[in-house]
Order: C-alpha cells, then sequence, then structure tokens
C-alpha cells in the first residue's frame, strides 16, 4: 500500500499525463519525472508510466473513434497492426536496458521529442513540398514508432504527427483519432511486456492509472475545443522544462 500524498501526486499526475496525450501527445513528461521523484527506478518509472496511461489513452481513443480514417493509403488495421508489433519489440528491448543505462539515455530522447515538438512541423511542410515518399516508407515508419512507443513513448505522439505531415501530407487536427490509437496500441504492447516480466510498480500504478482515465476523457473532449495555438504552448512549456531536469539529474 501507498500512502495518500503518494496516491495524490500520482493520481495527479495521471490526469495530467492523460490529457497531453488526447491534446498533443507528450503525456509521458507528466508521469515519468512524478514516479522517479516518488523513488522508483527509471525502468520500472517507465513501465508503471506506459501502464498506467494505456486506459486514458484508450478513453481518448474511444472519444474520437468516429475521426478514425486511412492515413498515406494504410488502413487503420494496418496501421495498428504495425504499432503493435514494434510495440513488443521496443518493450522487450527496455527490459533488458540496465537502469543506469536509461538513466542517461532518458534525457536525450526527451531532447529528440521536444525538438521534433518545436520544428517538426516546419520540416515536414518543407520535406513534402519537395520530396515523394511511398508508401513502403510509411509501413517502415509505423514500425520505428511502435518501437519507439514501445521503448520509451515520450512525444510518441508529437512524432507520429511530424511524420504523417512529412510522408502523408496530413493536417495535424485531422490526425487526434489516429494518432491516439496508435499510441493506445504501442501502450497495450509494452504493458502486455511489462506485466509479464514484473517491471509495473503497481501499488503506484492503479492510482495514476485511474487519474489518466480521468484526463484522457477531459483532454479528447477539451482537444476538439481548443485552438492549436493553446495546445502547442502548453505542451512546449513542459516538455521543454522536463528535458532541461533529466539532462541536469543524468549529467549534473
Amino acid at each position: 500500500m501507498v500512502d495518500f500524498a503518494t496516491a495524490a501526486l500520482a493520481a495527479g499526475a495521471g490526469i495530467v499525463g492523460g490529457a497531453m496525450n488526447a491534446l498533443a501527445g507528450g503525456g509521458t513528461f507528466a508521469t515519468l519525472p512524478a514516479l522517479i521523484a516518488l523513488g522508483l527506478p527509471s525502468t520500472v518509472a517507465n513501465a508503471t508510466s506506459n501502464v498506467a496511461l494505456l486506459p486514458g489513452a484508450a478513453a481518448s481513443a474511444a472519444e474520437y473513434r468516429g475521426e478514425l480514417a486511412p492515413v498515406g493509403g494504410l488502413s487503420v488495421r494496418a496501421l495498428a497492426l504495425l504499432t503493435f508489433a514494434g510495440g513488443l519489440m521496443g518493450s522487450v528491448l527496455l527490459a533488458v536496458t540496465p537502469s543506469r543505462a536509461f538513466d542517461l539515455i532518458i534525457p536525450w530522447l526527451l531532447l529528440f521529442a521536444f525538438a521534433v515538438m518545436c520544428f517538426g512541423q516546419s520540416a515536414s511542410d518543407w520535406l513534402h513540398a519537395r520530396v515523394t515518399i511511398g508508401r513502403p516508407t510509411l509501413i517502415a515508419a509505423q514500425g520505428l514508432l511502435g518501437i519507439y512507443g514501445g521503448y520509451f513513448g515520450g512525444g510518441v505522439g508529437l512524432i507520429t504527427t511530424a511524420v504523417y505531415g512529412l510522408l502523408a501530407g496530413a493536417h495535424p487536427r485531422s490526425l487526434f483519432a489516429i494518432r491516439t490509437l496508435t499510441l493506445a496500441v504501442a501502450n497495450l504492447a509494452a504493458a502486455l511486456v511489462f506485466a509479464t516480466v514484473g517491471l509495473v510498480a503497481w501499488a503506484i500504478c492503479l492510482p495514476m492509472l485511474l487519474g489518466a482515465i480521468l484526463g484522457g476523457w477531459g483532454g479528447a473532449k477539451l482537444g476538439k475545443r481548443l485552438p492549436n495555438w493553446a495546445v502547442r504552448a502548453w505542451t512546449l512549456l513542459v516538455t521543454g522544462a522536463t528535458t532541461i531536469v533529466f539532462f541536469v539529474r543524468a549529467y549534473g
């Protein structure tokens, strides 16, 4: 059992993380620091965060289900299957990564996600105007997104938005539904592995999970009303601050 303060912090981080995933992705930026602050090793914290955010991602996906559509000629089912296979591979990779090594890797993954959020759409627009990339590349990219989602997942929604913009010319708003679904699928694949190998701290995971469901549902409702600039500004603030904190923690 955990005390009330620990459960409250976990639930609060889950609400914020679930809402962020529904709005623009990046929910890990809220949940992972909270779990590490509560004393979990980084690999256990990442696995616990993944499992806790799964129901919230599923709640968001259910809210957006009416907007699901193929991307770049690939059906929703094909995208989901590619993501699930990649998620299994990524989560197995995390399970064999030593915690100290993951401590050193995390800041760079966060920085990558932050850079994608800052420049990904602009880079996608620039490249898409000059380069035509076919369906096989989108298939490979979707598999890599699944691996990244299973291994870490921080900012995977943002990266997905940028990749789809480049490879399929899709507008960010049109991607809310498919991006949220693939996030949920990657989390599901990883959760199966993490639960099997015992990487999940269930006593802390459960209150965070309940918070993430509430945040995911509320975030999806809010996402239909908020202007894009507000979502972007909030996500930039959280991801930038979290990236700095983790670099100081690992290398300071």
